[in-house]
């Protein structure tokens, strides 16, 4: 059984920085695809970055380009996100999820993931 852990979340100004973990227990991390998501409230949860099983390949939505980055560290079950310039409209909760699939590249869709962990909350002030 998978269970995924989130930290780093809390208040910040704009523009300020925030940096999420996601520690994962069992066997599978180091060869499955590891995304973020986030739901803010009274909307559907949404896409925010995906990272390969090795780092190799990442993706990000639109709206985290240039801001936002996802890492890996297989060795330490642990997957991350660091956000700069963080705006008010980045207030959600962020979720980490590990991909379904062996060897996997990543994905922007929720429906490849099948472990979810309970969220962070993540607040930007103006």
């Amino acid at each position: 059984q998978v269970q995924l852990v989130e930290s780093g979340g809390g208040l910040v100004q704009a523009g300020g920085s925030l940096r999420l973990s996601c520690a994962a227990s069992g066997r599978t991390f180091s060869r499955h695809a590891m995304g973020w998501f986030r739901q803010a409230p009274g909307k559907e949860r949404e896409f925010v970055a995906a990272i390969g099983w090795r780092g190799g390949t990442r993706y990000y939505a639109d709206s985290a380009k240039g801001r936002f980055t996802i890492s890996r560290d297989n060795a330490k079950n642990t997957v991350y996100l660091q956000m700069n310039s963080l705006k008010p409209e980045d207030t959600a909760v962020y979720y980490c999820a590990e991909g379904r699939v062996d060897y996997g590249t990543g994905s922007t869709a929720r429906s490849q993931y099948n472990y979810w962990g309970q969220g962070t909350q993540v607040t930007v002030s103006s």
